[in-house]
């Protein structure tokens, strides 16, 4: 399994609340379970104490995409940090699941967790996967969705730096957005001068008269 791959636990995570619309998905233990994807021997580990674990760490992770999202370098990397001194992992080195074409593993790098309960294996993983894009990438490709009121997390792969979005949908969304309020100024701004243009008229004729 590639490291990249790891980031996206974090996304998957700070994604299942949405606060500026007050909702929430992560209220039982199958949502949490849900968010180890085909991980499921550590999905298995998950029991309802970790509902609120999670949504410790959730909201830890968030911190880290706002301070990335408002400028602040430093702070993103502090907070990150912070996650990954308390939540360890064992780099190793792996073949299983992945042959080339005569049979032999693929070697790649996964992370090994040594988890107390669920969370601690999950927000070990997301912690360092977050850090592997971070340091790969830089701290400004990890954005917040631009798309009022949405605001998830998401991670900017585009070659340009150019990612403003979470996703295609929100992207429409605020390009539809922005297009209405450009014809709705571009309609105010004409009444206007249709307004300014026949007091001139009206003031014309008073003029003449």
């Amino acid at each position: 399994m590639e490291l990249a791959y790891y980031s996206d636990y974090a996304v998957r995570l700070v994604n299942t609340e949405e606060p500026a619309r007050n909702k929430d998905s992560l209220t039982s233990v199958d949502a949490v379970r849900e968010l180890f994807g085909a991980n499921q021997q550590a999905a298995r580990r998950a029991t309802d104490s970790d509902v609120t674990r999670f949504r410790s760490v959730r909201g830890r992770l968030r911190g880290v995409f706002e301070a990335a999202d408002g400028g602040d370098e430093t702070l993103a990397v502090d907070l990150l940090n912070s996650l990954l001194l308390e939540f360890p992992v064992s780099p190793q080195i792996s073949g299983h699941d992945y042959r080339d074409d005569d049979g032999r593993p693929l070697w790649h790098m996964h992370l090994a967790d040594h988890p107390s309960n669920a969370t601690a294996g999950f927000a070990a993983i997301a912690a360092m996967g977050l850090a592997f894009h971070l340091t790969e990438y830089g701290v400004d490709r990890l954005g917040l969705c631009e798309a009022a009121p949405c605001r998830n997390a998401y991670l900017d792969t585009s070659t340009n730096r150019s990612r403003r979005y979470c996703s295609d949908r929100c992207a429409t969304r605020a390009n539809v957005a922005a297009y209405r309020a450009r014809k709705r100024l571009e309609s105010e701004r004409s009444a206007s001068t249709g307004r300014t243009a026949e007091k001139a008229q009206q003031a014309s004729a008073v003029g003449d008269s």
